[in-house]
């Protein structure tokens, strides 16, 4: 499977507690100074959108959004663009994104104390229906290269995969350290 489009989401601490509103002069600073590799263009708020999309940074390559999906607050790295490489370097590069933006959107001062992200809490999906349906084969042909990456972040065993079966859903994956 020659995946292109990653969705790579980093869970939010449960202690997190920011506006999403806050996101939105963040992200136009994030514009104006050049802050994140693609090129970013416009910042969209749907956050009257319950358990939605919250604040997106739409880049040209990729989506950046503080998101609420599924009830669930995190950070958002959904790639449009196609890259080179091996499905694992792509993987890898929506992990580095979302960690890299993490780290910026940590330290802005509208989300300091109010915002941190859990690096040992992750979410990752394929959004390419077509490609990769939510099925079994699917589980098949790219655990084995998704294994790959975590055992790089985290060591071999050190986690937990959990896939979504829901066939409605895209083919996504949580992956949780294990605890120590």
């Amino acid at each position: 499977m020659d995946i292109q489009h990653f969705r790579v989401k980093l869970f939010a601490t449960a202690d997190s507690d920011p506006r999403l509103s806050d996101a939105i002069p963040v992200f136009h600073r994030w514009i104006q100074q050049t802050r994140v590799p693609e090129t970013a263009i416009d910042v969209a708020d749907y956050e009257h959108v319950p358990a939605g999309p919250g604040i997106i940074l739409v880049c040209h390559e990729a989506i950046y959004g503080l998101d609420e999906g599924k009830g669930k607050l995190g950070l958002v790295y959904n790639r449009r663009a196609t890259l080179d490489g091996t499905v694992e370097d792509r993987l890898r590069q929506a992990i580095q994104a979302v960690e890299s933006a993490a780290a910026l959107l940590e330290s802005e001062p509208e989300f300091r104390g109010k915002l941190r992200f859990n690096r040992d809490a992750w979410e990752v999906a394929v959004n390419d229906r077509a490609l990769a349906p939510n099925t079994d084969a699917t589980w098949d042909a790219l655990s084995p290269t998704i294994r790959e990456v975590f055992d790089s972040i985290f060591g071999r065993g050190r986690y937990m995969l959990e896939r979504n079966a829901d066939p409605r859903e895209l083919f996504t994956i949580t992956v949780a350290a294990s605890q120590a």
